[in-house]
């Protein structure tokens, strides 16, 4: 999950500033964590406590109430609705790495990343978008090869990888669908040479470039093995004692290493 996060602020000053090109300072002075952070930990925290992910998801929203939550997600967690609000927006993708980490089967992280999704998001494609996240998450930290990731999310899910990056950013403005940008995320991943080079092609595809950078940053911290020491630093300065805290203990339980 460090690796969502570091995703998450590095394309944070981008979100509204696109930039199309993988040269440019990874933290930028005025990079912050946003929701896709606040509500990765979350979910790294109903799954170390066994809490239920309504309560959790109210809970960090109460905490950091300005970090750029959708408008359907801020009035569904400020209000005492228990239902979902049939989203297809990408807040179900970007918030489910910890799942991907966090279960020993693949049939347990698709399940476990439906019930994380359908508590706000519960419609097909947003939940198929945390899925696919989820799984490929999944799959590279078990020793999975990118052929592999990418013949399994295609067949699964519907998504079409064998598009190039580069061709993908051409069409491609600020869509936060799942369908508009899970696809975007798992390709900048599979086109990367290392964790940083990930994160540099996901910032660079454009449009809502924090979230797609957070769901390939989850992936490639699987794949690569971790988030570099130099990264993690920066991460953890921008974090606070309870973000960083919660972090921590997820990490320590369940690593991030390939297996």
């Amino acid at each position: 999950m460090l690796g969502a996060i570091a995703g998450d602020i590095i394309g944070s000053v981008y979100e509204r500033h696109n930039i199309t090109v993988t040269d440019f300072p990874l933290f930028d002075p005025q990079a912050r964590f946003t929701d896709d952070t606040v509500l990765t930990v979350a979910v790294a925290e109903a799954i170390l406590t066994g809490a239920d992910y309504v309560g959790k998801l109210r809970e960090y929203f109460r905490l950091y109430p300005h970090r750029g939550y959708g408008p359907g997600f801020k009035r569904w967690a400020a209000s005492d609705q228990m239902t979902p609000y049939f989203s297809r927006g990408n807040g179900s993708a970007m918030r489910v790495s910890p799942v991907g980490f966090a279960f020993e089967s693949l049939e347990e992280v698709l399940q476990e990343a439906k019930r994380s999704a359908e508590v706000t998001h519960n419609t097909a494609e947003a939940i198929q978008g945390a899925q696919a996240i989820a799984s490929a998450i999944f799959l590279a930290r078990k020793g999975e090869g990118k052929e592999g990731i990418k013949s399994y999310v295609e067949r699964a899910f519907g998504y079409r990888l064998s598009v190039s990056l580069h061709d993908l950013r051409v069409f491609y403005g600020l869509d936060a669908t799942c369908n508009g940008s899970v696809p975007h995320a798992i390709k900048a991943f599979l086109e990367s040479q290392s964790f940083e080079d990930a994160i540099r092609r996901a910032v660079a595809v454009g449009g809502d470039s924090d979230t797609i950078a957070c769901m390939a940053g989850g992936i490639a911290q699987a794949f690569y093995g971790g988030v570099p020491q130099e990264i993690a630093e920066q991460v953890q300065a921008h974090l606070d004692e309870r973000l960083n805290r919660v972090v921590s203990e997820f990490m320590i339980r369940y690593g991030a290493s390939r297996k």
